[in-house]
């Protein structure tokens, strides 16, 4: 669907990653500030039962549009989320992590819902990176699209989720 891909491109990243990582067949998985689904669709379609959630009616409504009954679509808040302890065998989300004051506490809340021996997958912008510098000109002149945000270098983002009580295993870079 035009509309899916017209919202953020992502070049399918973050599913490429996840694939080369883990077989997602049969796995439970949760999408955190899902935006249009598009990730999520990508991977119910390899045989995850995947769960989105959203607080913004648009993303609902986009996802909705596109994923039919392939996906469970929740409206809820990203700091307190509506699913019982280890619910989930993995946990993703892009694009998210870098508009909290206190990322930390999205990532202790991906925890509590996380299993034993899950996994979370987090995509960010990088502190360094050329995108970064056209960014922070565009939200001085209050013309980014996404409002305020944040990026992390590798190591900033690694100390975060060992704060949040996770063992980084890997990272990428695009």
């Amino acid at each position: 669907s035009p509309e899916m891909t017209d919202v953020y491109a992502n070049d399918d990243r973050l599913v490429a990653f996840l694939l080369s990582r883990l077989d997602v067949k049969g796995k439970r998985v949760l999408e955190v500030g899902a935006g249009t689904g598009r990730d999520s669709l990508a991977l119910a379609k390899r045989g995850a039962h995947v769960t989105t959630i959203d607080y913004s009616d648009e993303s609902l409504r986009l996802t909705r549009g596109v994923a039919g009954s392939e996906l469970g679509i929740v409206c809820g808040d990203a700091l307190s989320l509506p699913f019982a302890d280890a619910s989930f065998d993995i946990v993703f989300h892009q694009g998210l992590l870098e508009h909290f004051r206190r990322p930390v506490d999205l990532l202790r809340e991906n925890h509590r819902v996380l299993r034993a021996g899950g996994h979370l997958l987090v995509d960010v912008p990088q502190r360094w990176h050329y995108y970064t510098l056209m960014k922070h000109v565009l939200m001085a002149a209050n013309r980014w699209f996404a409002g305020w945000e944040t990026e992390f270098s590798a190591r900033e983002l690694s100390s975060l989720m060992r704060q949040a009580g996770f063992e980084v295993a890997g990272e990428y870079g695009s």
